[in-house]
């Protein structure tokens, strides 16, 4: 198992990982729209999805790897009304259209209204 760490992701902000590498599988924590240069979050649902994609990003590519390379995400929403435009965001980012479940709840950490996870094969 290799823990994969990013100064191009927002840093953990628990008792977790950005991310691991096991037996040729990317596993992703949550991402938030959090920017990793300034710690601030963007306002509005396409510019928070557009973070969390990027930082999702960023941890597979400490991986050796791309979006094209995820199979499944896990995408939470605060709020399903913001549905149609976090899917415009995520279609730009995750084009091969891995499976994915998308779920709305009640809250997310800092307040954002997105959050993402991905796993991806090397």
């Amino acid at each position: 198992m290799k823990i994969l760490e990013t100064t191009s992701a927002p840093g953990a902000i628990g008792p977790y990982s950005q991310g691991y590498e096991v037996n040729g599988f990317i596993f992703t924590s949550g991402q938030i729209p959090v920017d990793p240069a300034t710690g601030e979050v963007p306002q509005g649902i396409t510019a928070q999805a557009t973070q969390s994609c990027k930082n999702v990003g960023a941890i597979l590519e400490s991986a050796g790897v791309d979006y094209s390379k995820v199979v499944k995400t896990t995408c939470f929403l605060a709020d399903m009304g913001d549905f149609t435009a976090f899917n415009e965001v995520y279609a730009q980012y995750f084009t091969s259209k891995p499976a994915r479940s998308c779920v709305a709840v009640k809250a997310l950490p800092k307040g954002v209204l997105c959050e993402i996870e991905a796993i991806a094969v090397k």
